[in-house]
């Protein structure tokens, strides 16, 4: 008998990429139902059908969901908890990658952020406020190598630092500040990007300390995977060069059913690993998935006053 018959896995960003190719591993995997969201109607339609192409068969629910837009994310979680069917995975893998021209959406997010953050935020607590996830339900949100510190190119900005700096410490409006790239902060689409992914694991370490026992979140970075249309923003330079040559450099980049399969094996994991990031190995790409320990993931401090900030910006 199928283990995984009756379970329900949701994923976000799910039109192309890492996300398809999870959808369709979780099918293979034999989950009954797999909830796919893309931005648009048509986009989540086109996705369901080449999914279902791909797995003839299995569930494929689409919805409309864009993370850019609150009034988006609460009529999709209207419209899952109006449903009522407990979702057992939650697989926050919509993203942007670092991107040159500094965007900001309608309501004055940095698009990076709003992408990898406050919208996942939002959707995430109307889906725990509408008591949507199961007992035993599986957080995962997408994070990156290049949070670590060690990727070339790739700062994390310090935000103690920027808070003593510029706002007579106040870690909240400093992070206000980064989450729409305002001044004094000097938008750099890499720091951005870097900033973002540790966000997102101080995100899933917050969310952690407030789940009830048998819930767990953690942040997955898919790894180097450049075939996937999250580098159509990247400088050119990025797209045409750098990336055409990580893939002819053994370890440095893999194709996106590794990268999806790192999201089935996190999922997978017993329920006392939470509040975890795991990525490549430190100073690696690609590899096998390693919880990442470096001291700057860790900040109570920080991670508190990043929630407050998205709760408040977040807030209807």
């Amino acid at each position: 008998m199928n283990s995984h018959a009756t379970r329900t896995a949701l994923i976000t960003g799910a039109s192309s990429g890492v996300g398809w190719e999870a959808a369709a591993q979780l099918a293979e995997a034999g989950y009954g139902r797999i909830i796919i969201t893309a931005r648009t109607a048509e986009k989540v339609a086109e996705a369901g059908a080449s999914l279902s192409a791909r797995v003839p068969g299995a569930q494929f629910v689409p919805v409309t969901l864009d993370l850019d837009d609150f009034g988006s994310i609460s009529r999709a979680a209207d419209t899952l908890i109006t449903d009522g069917t407990a979702i057992d995975a939650l697989i926050l893998n919509a993203g942007v990658a670092s991107t040159t021209q500094l965007r900001r959406t309608s309501a004055g997010i940095e698009q990076i952020m709003a992408a990898t953050l406050t919208g996942h935020h939002a959707f995430t607590q109307h889906l725990l406020r509408g008591g949507l996830l199961s007992a035993h339900a599986h957080i995962i949100i997408a994070g990156s190598e290049a949070a670590r510190g060690d990727v070339p190119s790739f700062t994390v900005v310090d935000v103690a630092e920027l808070a003593a700096a510029s706002f007579d410490g106040d870690l909240e409006r400093a992070i206000e500040a980064l989450l729409r790239a305002e001044p004094p902060v000097k938008y750099s689409n890499n720091s951005q990007y870097a900033t973002a992914k540790t966000f997102a694991v101080w995100w899933a370490k917050e969310l952690a300390t407030q789940l009830p026992a048998g819930m767990t979140v953690n942040a997955v970075s898919p790894g180097n995977t450049p075939d996937t249309q999250a580098s159509r923003a990247m400088p050119a330079i990025m797209r045409k060069v750098l990336m055409p040559l990580m893939k002819l450099i053994p370890g440095v980049s893999h194709g996106i059913p590794v990268a999806a399969a790192r999201y089935l094996s996190a999922i997978e994991m017993s329920d006392d690993v939470t509040g975890t990031f795991f990525a490549s190995p430190p100073k690696k790409m690609t590899g096998p998935l390693t919880a990442s320990t470096q001291g700057h993931f860790t900040n109570p401090a920080g991670q508190r006053a990043l929630w407050n900030v998205l709760e408040r910006l977040t807030a209807e």
